[in-house]
């Protein structure tokens, strides 16, 4: 806890900087550190907070104030501070960095109360897929690519951008990937019924089964465990995952950028498993291919960039156009064979190959989308590395 001397002090810090301003205005090094390294304080409570409330919601029956929520709202309002802080002052961000921060941090605060309208409509609503659910996760989704823009644009070159750009950026996977967790604790939740095991309390099952007008039976355990498509894991990891990893490459710029975010996001889901399963809440599959996917993604921009640049003054830009489509096709391809391989070894969800054509076209697309976008981005403004004459 701090003296009242040192709260004194970080006031005195703070208060000059307290003024009216626009958007884009120069931020002194300092304040852009404080502002950004709240932002990782903010995503890390958000982070342990999602991280338990899967594994409790498979527990327990639910609860509006349980300690997953409340530790997620501590981030949320973190990140509502923040959000004030740049929209008044116009420090930290440019005006696309503040309109995405802006734009999520509001749609997640009115999917709040919507999510507990929901849940008092419908009762339990289990899925991490259902409409309330989908608009945390697009609130949160615009408030870290708004982040990650203001970092990008505004923070100095080196190392500590380049690893504070892949926190924020595994952050940002982790967010992305969320909903497919209930598919990954409800695959062990299943195979663990059939092993004559339950995990979730007598009262979350007969709340469940009441819900479904049926009795606890395999039945009701299938519908609450798996109750999307089986199609939909892989194919969503595929176009969904692998992008950030894809966006993660492109702005970094670095060879084992995708590798280091996967990375980043996998260990801490394999390093958060045990601390959960040994306080008695139910295990998870970990998407341990999503690391085969990220070094994939490192590999190919690896070939493809030198080959590009020889090819299209030999050949054309169709043969690199084909090029990027093999190299695409074969990252999806190595994708779903990493998770048929889990699939036998440490456990995942149900993969249906026939999907692999939907997740490889949307793979392409979005991978072409997300280089085109980063070939017209303009270039980043300098942070000023001495505090500036701030008057009120």
């Amino acid at each position: 806890m701090k003296s009242p001397a040192s709260i004194k002090k970080a006031a005195e810090w703070a208060l000059p900087y307290w003024t009216r301003g626009q958007a884009g205005r120069e931020t002194p090094h300092d304040l852009f550190r404080v502002l950004y390294f709240g932002w990782l304080v903010a995503f890390t409570l958000k982070l342990l907070g999602s991280a338990w409330d899967v594994s409790w919601h498979f527990k327990w029956l639910r609860d509006d104030l349980a300690p997953p929520h409340l530790l997620n709202s501590a981030g949320t309002a973190i990140a509502l501070a923040l959000t004030i802080v740049h929209g008044y002052t116009g420090y930290g961000v440019d005006r696309l960095a503040l309109r995405l921060i802006q734009w999520g941090t509001g749609i997640f605060l009115v999917a709040v109360p919507l999510d507990l309208i929901n849940h008092r409509i419908n009762g339990l609503d289990i899925t991490s897929w259902s409409p309330s659910h989908i608009m945390l996760y697009v609130g949160t989704f615009f408030m870290i690519a708004g982040v990650v823009r203001g970092w990008f644009m505004g923070a100095p070159p080196g190392r500590e951008r380049t690893f504070v750009l892949a926190a924020f950026l595994a952050f940002f996977l982790e967010n992305v990937h969320f909903p497919e967790q209930h598919q990954e604790y409800g695959i062990l939740s299943l195979g663990a019924w059939d092993n004559h095991v339950t995990y979730a309390e007598p009262i979350l099952l007969q709340f469940a089964a009441d819900q479904m007008g049926r009795p606890v039976d395999r039945v009701m355990m299938l519908g609450f465990t798996l109750p999307v498509p089986d199609f939909l894991y892989p194919v969503y990891a595929v176009v969904a995952g692998v992008s950030v990893l894809v966006v993660a490459r492109l702005l970094i710029g670095r060879f084992g950028a995708a590798t280091l975010v996967a990375g980043a996001y996998v260990g801490f889901r394999t390093l958060i498993w045990p601390l959960l399963t040994v306080t008695g809440f139910p295990p998870s599959a970990v998407p341990f291919f999503l690391v085969v996917a990220g070094l994939l993604v490192d590999v190919a921009f690896l070939v493809r960039l030198p080959v590009a640049r020889a090819v299209v003054g030999a050949v054309g830009v169709t043969a690199v156009t084909y090029g990027a489509l093999m190299a695409q096709s074969t990252l999806m391809g190595a994708v779903y064979g990493a998770v048929k391989g889990q699939e036998g070894l440490a456990g995942a969800p149900p993969l249906v190959m026939a999907s692999a054509v939907w997740a490889g076209v949307g793979l392409m697309v979005v991978w072409g989308a997300a280089e085109w976008v980063a070939s017209r981005r303009s270039p980043r403004p300098q942070v000023v590395e001495t505090p500036a004459v701030v008057t009120a």
